[in-house]
């Protein structure tokens, strides 16, 4: 059996190679636009599929043969104040969250979907996270800093933004980016296919 990660963050590259799977990575130029309003879960479960579908097109496009392949796609956001927040555009975009988040808690959604034999199913993880104060001088370092630049809500919890998690209600892995525990629970349900048989 093949495993294919759609998707180029190397946070979620990282947690699957820490882990001991083996897979290749084909990112997808899926559109990542949703209609505002939408629900925080019903848009990274939307937004997941959407990656996944376009590298199976893709690959079968090639010609390859998907008949023994998983395909693993997420998509991951922070809401916050009733606001859904991506990646930022700029550091001034960054800054805007950062202080979106200070000294108030939040929740991270990912969505998965996993494709497999033709068939594809999803699911979600929400995790809560409690931010203590930022000063202004923070906020504007670690927006200068760069780690914010391609991460939803403006922040790594692995990184500089640890100094600002005060705690967190859920899995970790879903604020990374990946929610292994929700990935194996989809696999199992759905497909059958137990995640630690593949594992080095």
């Amino acid at each position: 059996m093949k495993f294919i990660l759609a998707s180029k963050s190397p946070r979620r590259r990282e947690i699957l190679e820490n882990l001991g799977l083996d897979f290749r990575i084909v990112t997808s130029e899926a559109d990542e636009s949703y209609v505002p309003g939408t629900a925080p879960s019903d848009v990274v479960m939307t937004l997941s599929a959407r990656k996944a579908a376009a590298v199976k097109a893709h690959l079968e496009k090639e010609g390859e043969d998907l008949s023994d392949t998983v395909i693993i796609a997420a998509d991951t956001v922070v809401s916050a104040s009733d606001e859904i927040l991506g990646k930022p555009k700029d550091k001034e975009d960054s800054e805007r969250m950062l202080r979106l988040l200070s000294g108030s808690e939040h929740s991270v959604l990912s969505g998965i979907t996993v494709i497999y034999n033709g068939s594809s199913a999803s699911a979600y993880e929400e995790t809560f996270v409690r931010f203590s104060q930022m000063s202004e001088k923070e906020i504007k370092w670690y927006a200068a800093s760069g780690e914010p630049d391609d991460k939803a809500g403006a922040y790594a919890i692995q990184g500089y933004a640890s100094m600002w998690v005060e705690g967190i209600d859920g899995c970790y892995f879903n604020v990374v980016g990946l929610p292994v525990a929700c990935l194996r629970k989809l696999l199992l349900r759905v497909f059958g296919i137990r995640l630690s048989d593949h594992l080095k």
